[in-house]
This record gives C-alpha cells, sequence and structure tokens, in this order.
C-alpha cells in the first residue's frame, strides 16, 4: 500500500472514537505504527484540543473534542465529529 486517503492522525482518532481506552500498543498494531509514532501523535492531538488524555489507574483514557474544526483548508469548519460519523456509517447500505 503506498498511500491511503486519511492521515494517520485520523487513522488514530478513528481507532480511539471506537475504544477511548484502547492501548498505545493496540493503537500501534491496529494503525500500523511503532508506538513511539502513537505516542507523539497522541501528543500533537492533545496539544491541539483534539484529545483530552486522562489517567484511570494505571491506564490512559482518550476523549476526542468532537467539536474541534479540521484543520485543512479544503475541510476547514468541519468538526471532527462529521469525519468520525461518516467513516463509523461505513457499515451501512452502500453508496456505489
Amino acid at each position: 500500500m503506498s498511500w491511503t486517503f486519511l492521515s494517520n492522525h485520523a487513522h488514530v482518532l478513528v481507532c480511539l472514537s471506537r475504544d477511548p481506552g484502547q492501548r498505545v500498543r493496540d493503537l500501534a498494531m491496529a494503525v500500523g505504527l511503532t508506538e513511539r509514532a502513537v505516542v507523539r501523535i497522541l501528543g500533537e492531538l492533545a496539544a491541539e484540543g483534539y484529545v483530552e488524555i486522562t489517567r484511570e489507574g494505571r491506564r490512559n483514557r482518550y476523549r476526542i473534542v468532537a467539536g474541534r474544526r479540521l484543520r485543512h483548508p479544503v475541510e476547514a469548519g468541519v468538526p471532527v465529529e462529521a469525519l468520525l460519523a461518516l467513516i463509523s456509517a461505513h457499515d451501512g447500505p452502500s453508496m456505489v
């Protein structure tokens, strides 16, 4: 696979929307990145206000800030929740 439609940041958000209690190791395996890369992405998402990280015992829990707007000028103004809703609707009827 040489390219994908979504960035690694979007892939991490999609995985977190499905299970906010995932471990970094699980996220890394799902997205196909190293744990270090996922930690960096989570840090970037948290620093920009897209994800809130809270500690629960020995694990982290992640909350996506759904109202945050996407950053690229092409989709500027679209809330993260709209992207996640679109992707989570993949189990619905085919559009083709």
